[in-house]
This record gives structure tokens, sequence and C-alpha cells, in this order.
């Protein structure tokens, strides 16, 4: 993997683990165009690190506030938002490890990411804010992250638009979906590292590996704070339209032989 590479991975890598367009799906499109899909694992991990580090840094205050108050309600709500993940993550482990390395489903998996995201636009605003926001909500919002193990099933497009379901404002359901992603990144972090352990860690160069890592974080930031504001005002139908055409694009190709 060239310097190249590693940093365009990087960059998909940011932007797509907070743009409602899955960063699973997109990272695997961008190993095939590179010819690195024996580079999977030990890749996905470095790259979800400056992920982790985009997240930790935007919301800093609110991890040393939970630091400092480890039973408040912030720490509940994401445990009680993460079981859903975990239960699952951990029951189909090794099945949804075959489809991603596969990739044979992601066509169909962008195209239902798609609907969720246009009929995220028939949801009335709602009225909630991060204070107003119940362990049911939260256990809600986090069987919708569950969804998205799938590679090609946004998880952070699915957490905004159960949140939305539950009333929360458009601010604040991106805003907490993004805090949420915090434990399942952690989660897919020590699984990875744990496979690593079992297996061999592929051959890729310990500056190109810096390079995507501090790319992922650095669009990663971006892509938090672009996005919470952008859905105070804007559409999620422009995702919507990029996924189901980025789904049909593959599932032709797959049709043809090509892909």
């Amino acid at each position: 993997m060239t310097k190249l590479e590693a940093f365009i991975l990087g960059l998909i890598q940011g932007l797509t683990e907070f743009l409602p367009i899955s960063s699973t799906g997109h990272l695997y499109l961008g190993r095939h165009l590179f010819g690195l899909n024996e580079a999977g694992l030990f890749l996905d991990t470095m790259l979800h690190i400056g992920t982790l580090v985009a997240v930790f840094v935007f919301y800093k205050n609110e991890f040393v506030y939970m630091l400092k108050r480890p039973f408040s309600k912030l720490t509940f709500l994401l445990v009680v938002g993460t079981i859903p993940a975990v239960v699952v993550g951990l029951a189909f482990k090794d099945y949804f490890e075959q489809i991603s390395k596969t990739g044979i489903t992601i066509g169909w998996e962008f195209l239902v990411t798609g609907l969720f995201l246009w009929f995220a636009d028939s949801i009335k605003n709602g009225y909630k804010k991060m204070d107003d926001i119940s362990y049911t909500d939260a256990f809600f919002i986090g069987t919708f992250q569950a969804a998205a193990i799938f590679p090609a099933i946004s998880r952070s497009g699915l957490t905004i638009v159960a949140a939305l379901i539950r009333k929360l404002d458009r601010e604040t359901a991106a805003y907490f979906s993004f805090l949420l992603s915090t434990p399942a990144i952690v989660g897919a972090i020590l699984l990875q590292s744990l496979d690593l352990f079992e297996g061999t860690v592929e051959n890729i160069s310990a500056g190109s590996l810096m390079i995507g890592l501090i790319s992922s974080a650095v669009f990663g930031y971006i892509a938090v704070k672009w996005m919470i504001n952008y859905l105070k005002k804007h559409s999620l139908k422009v995702f919507a339209v990029y996924v189901w055409a980025l789904g049909l694009l593959i599932l032709t190709l797959q049709f043809t032989g090509i892909f």
C-alpha cells in the first residue's frame, strides 16, 4: 500500500464513518479499487482508531464529564444504547465477517440505507434535547445501530433515523448518534485486535499506516462537525440518492461479472 492509497483510504473511513453512507461499504470498495483486499483486518483496525480519536477529541467535554461521574445518566445511556450491538455482534460475528469479506450483499445494503435516509425526511422534527433522552430512546436507537453490522448499512444513517423517530430534534439526533458510535468503534477495534493475534499482520509499512490513521482522524473530525450542522436545516435525501446510485452501480457490475 502506497502512502497516497493510505491517505485516500483514511479519508474514506473518516468521512463515511459519520456521513450516513456506510464506512465499511466504502472502505471495502476502496480496498478493492486499489487491489488491497488482503490488507483488510489490520488496516481497518488502524483506520478505526483514527475515527475513534476524532470522536474523542470532538466529545472531549462529554468524556471528561463521564470520567468524573461514571454513574451519570449519560454513561448509562451509552451503555443501554450499546447493548443491542454487543448481543448481535457476538452472536453473529462469524457470519458478518464472512459477508464483509465477500462484499456480495453490499449493493443491496446501500439500497436499503437509501430507503431509511429518504424516509427520515418524512419524520416531523422532534423536540427532545440531550437532557430529554430516555433509556428507552437509547435502547431503540441502539437496536438500529445493531442492524448496521451489515457492511453497507450505514450506522450513522440508521441511528439518526431512529433518533428522529423517537422525537429527538435533528441536531440532537446527529449529536447523540455520533456519541453512541464511540463504544461501537471501541468494540470493533477490540474484536479486530483479538483476531489479529490469531492470524498474521499484513505487510504494511509503518509510514503508510500512520498516514492512514492521521487522515482518518482529521477527516472524521471534519465529518462529525459538518454533519451535525448540516442536519439542522438540510435534507438527508441527497445521501439517499447517492447510495441508491452507488448500490445500483455495484449490482450492475456484479451482474455483468466486472466486480
